[in-house]
């Protein structure tokens, strides 16, 4: 982080010294016209971590609340008026050039994926404890979109969620970056899964697996016909009183997202209601925290390589186009992931 607050911009041309790279780098919170590609120094390795040489990188919806600054309350963390950090960018697959001295997990040449900082960039560094082995089958475009996304997934539908075998799931969202991995998690475990999405996804979610799929453009998955055991709750705002008409009498109902719940908490409020009224009901309302460890890494690498998920992606975009693409991802467009190549 320290080096990456040292950065000095050269342009964007070819690099002309061996410690420089190419990265998209912002000054200010707004929209994707505050990013702009420039070059500046590499990031120099902690003892713990690992210096990459970035192949790709995905775009979640966790990037673009860091560009914009929303919701207020994460600006008291990643800086008040401006970024504390200049280069966006968390998920990655790369390739190890460097290890710090207490590394022993990793070393030159081994091909990672996991959670970095700065991953919009040609380098960027990561901590050794969130980078697992790349899955064998697939390529370094596919590891970059899962680890944000496919861990919220996994932590919505297995750890949280319990699916079990048999059990009826829904997920509204469900051809986003998160929602498209809970589908085939959830179908994994055996569960029959229910997406929710518009008219011109719809093919998508049956694609992932689905064997039942919503338009909310035309239907309500809360009509109070059909009752889920689970709901992985990712796009939109749904109030609390409709997950709970949607659920079973014992259900649960884990709040992924929200992204309609306003600038100051973007729907935060929402999840701490639901983790209150969830005492006194018998459906349980709950959240979860983020977490970036290794662990959940190699749990969905079983996964990947066994073929029960695969890494849904929308479109590929050179480093160059990365404003592109996050008007791309801001206008709702985007069928499963977004990834950057370098």
């Amino acid at each position: 982080m320290k080096s990456q607050r040292k950065h000095a911009a050269m342009g964007d041309g070819t690099a002309t010294a061996d410690n420089t790279m190419r990265a998209i780098v912002q000054d200010a919170y707004g929209s994707a016209d505050v990013l702009r590609l420039a070059r500046i120094t590499r990031p120099e390795v902690a003892d713990n971590e690992v210096l990459l040489r970035v192949h790709a990188t995905g775009l979640s919806r966790g990037t673009w609340h860091l560009m914009t600054g929303r919701p207020y309350l994460l600006r008291l963390a990643f800086g008040i008026r401006r970024p504390k950090a200049p280069v966006l960018g968390g998920d990655v697959a790369g390739t190890v050039v460097a290890v710090g001295s207490a590394v022993t997990r990793f070393s030159a040449g081994d091909e990672v994926f996991g959670f970095g900082k700065g991953s919009l960039a040609e380098y960027a560094v990561a901590r050794e404890d969130k980078l697992a082995r790349k899955p064998a089958n697939i390529t370094f475009e596919q590891a970059a979109v899962v680890p944000a996304s496919a861990v919220a997934a996994l932590r919505s539908v297995c750890d949280v969620g319990g699916v079990q075998q048999g059990q009826k799931v829904l997920v509204t969202g469900a051809s986003g970056g998160v929602g498209s991995y809970a589908v085939q998690l959830a179908k994994a475990f055996g569960a029959e899964v229910t997406g929710v999405c518009s008219t011109a996804k719809l093919d998508l979610v049956r694609s992932l697996g689905a064997d039942h799929v919503i338009d909310y453009t035309r239907d309500d998955f809360a009509d109070g016909v059909h009752r889920y055991d689970l709901i992985v709750d990712i796009a939109g705002n749904p109030g609390l009183s409709r997950l709970r008409r949607a659920l079973t009498p014992t259900g649960t109902a884990v709040l992924t997202g929200g992204e309609e719940g306003g600038n100051l908490t973007g729907g935060m409020d929402r999840q701490l209601r639901a983790l209150v009224l969830s005492r006194f009901v018998g459906q349980r309302l709950t959240g979860f925290i983020p977490k970036e460890h290794f662990s959940d890494l190699e749990r969905l690498t079983d996964h990947i390589e066994a073929g029960k998920v695969t890494p849904s992606i929308d479109g590929t975009y050179s480093l160059d186009r990365m404003p592109e693409a996050m008007r791309h991802l801001d206008a709702g467009k985007a069928r499963g992931k977004i990834v950057i190549t370098v």
